[in-house]
Parts: C-alpha cells; structure tokens; sequence
C-alpha cells in the first residue's frame, strides 16, 4: 500500500511524517527529492543552468535559489519553464525510491508531498492521508513559528489549495488541532483500519 501523506502549511504534516518514520515506516520526502535532484553536476541542474544561464549556479557549482527565485517570480512563463524541468525529475526519483523500498519487502510506504493535490500526483498513490489544522490554528502557528506579518501569513495560506478541498480528496483527515497523543491516536487508528481492509481483500 502506497500511501500519500499531504497537508498545508503549518498543519502539522512533517509531524505525523516523523511519528510514521519512527512506526517503522519508509518515507519518500519529496522536499528532499527536490533538493536531491538540483545536486552539483546532475542533469537537472544542467538543464536549468542551460535555460536561465551560468549566473544561477554559485562559485562551488550549487544552485543559487535566490537568484533563480527573483528571475521566476514576477515571470510565469520562467516558472513553466524551470516547473517542466524539474517535475519530471522529481517524479521520476520518487518513483525510483518506490521501487526501491517495494523490492526491499517494504509493504507499506509513505510519499510525503506536500503538494500532491496542487501538482496532481493522486495517481501515485493508493490511499490520501491529510493532514488537517483549522484556519485559525494554522494562522497562529505560521506567524509564531516563521515570524511572519499577519499579512504574510494570509499570503502563505491562500496561496495553497484550501483546506477543505483537499479533506474532499482524501481518503482519511487527521485532525491536527489538539496535543500530540491525540493526532497519534487518530494515526494509528487510520493505519489499523487500512491494514485491516487491506487483509481482507
């Protein structure tokens, strides 16, 4: 069983991610992935050194995401452009990963993608996990944590798909409002009932 563990910003997703790592269970980070395929010397690097010039990468032949953020900001055409690039490569490794885990006997494996409904990775996966926070929850944790302006934070949020979208899509919601032990409860509630199905079938 495949499962994809996504969230929003600030709700509480990398959280349930460390309780399933420390279940047992394999995780394929996708923020990782897309730092791992922009290494020095990999080809993902090389074509995006080859779309947007030389002055991207630093002295030591990393990529300079500041640099690459101003000139893709302001410019949707260069965000397509880098997004059609690095993508593939990031689908591609987590699918390697996959495999990976599967011929290793791992029965169960965990994506962690934080936008896996934005970038329309559903079919990846066998079962949704959601990772959900209520709205005023999510505020406050985002302004105390990144220190953001209350702006900034209303910015960060709209920016992703709502949260009620995604609980629609999902095949199971842990509700990340309360304390530790009761997000772990619902946790292992949500697996149980899974591997159970999954025997019976």
């Amino acid at each position: 069983m495949i499962i994809g563990l996504t969230g929003s910003i600030a709700s509480g997703k990398s959280t349930v991610s460390e309780m399933l790592k420390n279940l047992g269970y394999p995780i394929i980070d996708a923020d990782l992935v897309a730092r791992l395929v922009v290494e020095p010397g990999s080809d993902t690097l090389g074509q995006i050194a080859l779309a947007f010039g030389d002055e991207i990468l630093r002295e030591d032949g990393t990529m300079d995401r500041a640099k690459l953020g101003e000139i893709i900001f302001n410019d949707p055409a260069s965000r397509k452009i880098l997004n059609d690039i690095i993508h593939p490569a990031i689908r591609q490794e987590m699918l390697r990963q996959r495999q990976d885990f599967l011929a290793q006997g791992f029965k169960t494996i965990i994506m962690d993608i934080p936008l896996l409904f934005e970038s329309r990775l559903q079919h990846l996966v066998d079962k949704i996990l959601v990772v959900s926070v209520t709205e005023k929850n999510q505020f406050a944790r985002l302004v105390e944590r990144n220190n953001f302006t209350e702006k900034e934070a209303r910015a960060r949020i709209s920016s992703q798909l709502p949260m009620s979208v995604k609980e629609d899509g999902a095949d199971a919601v842990i509700y990340n409002n309360g304390t530790l032990n009761e997000t772990e409860s619902q946790l292992n509630r949500i697996l149980a009932n899974w591997q159970t199905s999954l025997e019976k079938e």
